[in-house]
């Protein structure tokens, strides 16, 4: 039976009731009617998970006890940075869950030249923070303890530069044409990659070169265009069947 994974973003500590927030509170009580001792599991990002039990659900609002901590994780020992071209309506939306569940460990949105999204300052902040709720989300559905940290919107040229980028033992582009395949760049060892993507109009040819020179090297996935929700999740696929956890015994 499927135990419901609640996300907390506070410390937790065994043998002690907690009021949980109002959004998790809701999805709870409104949307799965759970009913007082119910099993949960509890996490916070900070290592590992809690059992917790349902004990109340007065006011709209679950109180819970939380039980023994579990040190139990389920991320890869390949770690991603996704630096993704911003995706117009809900494809930045799916982008970033299935990235989650294919075990990324940082989003970086990327404002291309090339970007149909246009966003000012306010509504930067805003989708900033609801990716990182999709995130959330995302990792209470597939066992995750340690959401990806979606970074703040940024240009190309900083975001290369950035921890989690420059850093990384392979940073790697994907470019339609590109004569060298993706899977001849993944090596045994290899412990952290960095994947950019373009918007829907590709990355123009200045954002290449800018790429280049911070030691991102173009490949291709095969001879067809991958759209730019499609092809993140096909690359971060490949990279971790090749270097990652996919395929190992859970």
């Amino acid at each position: 039976m499927r135990t419901t994974r609640v996300y907390v973003d506070f410390a937790l500590e065994s043998d002690r009731e907690l009021a949980l927030p109002a959004a998790p509170s809701a999805h709870l009580l409104r949307v799965l009617r759970l009913r007082p001792g119910a099993a949960l599991t509890v996490f916070n990002g900070r290592g590992g998970e809690y059992a917790a039990e349902l004990l109340a659900a007065g006011q709209g609002r679950a109180t819970v006890r939380i039980g023994a901590h579990g040190a139990v994780e389920r991320e890869s020992p390949l770690r991603i940075t996704l630096l993704q071209g911003i995706a117009r309506g809900e494809r930045m939306d799916l982008i970033v869950q299935k990235a989650t569940e294919l075990g990324v460990t940082a989003i970086v949105p990327l404002c291309c030249e090339f970007s149909v999204v246009r966003l000012g300052s306010e509504a930067r902040a805003r989708r900033q923070e609801r990716w990182q709720a999709v995130a959330i989300s995302a990792c209470e559905q597939c066992g995750r303890n340690r959401p990806p940290r979606v970074h703040e919107i940024s240009e190309l040229e900083p975001a290369c530069a950035a921890p989690g980028a420059a850093d990384a033992e392979l940073r790697v582009m994907l470019v339609p044409g590109s004569d060298q395949a993706l899977a001849s760049l993944a090596t045994p060892g290899l412990r952290r990659a960095a994947l950019l993507i373009g918007p829907e109009g590709g990355l123009s040819e200045r954002e290449e070169l800018l790429a280049r020179r911070a030691g991102f090297k173009a490949c291709a996935l095969g001879p067809r265009i991958l759209r730019t929700e499609t092809a993140p999740l096909a690359a971060l696929v490949a990279l971790q069947a090749l270097a990652g956890d996919l395929g190992a015994a859970p």
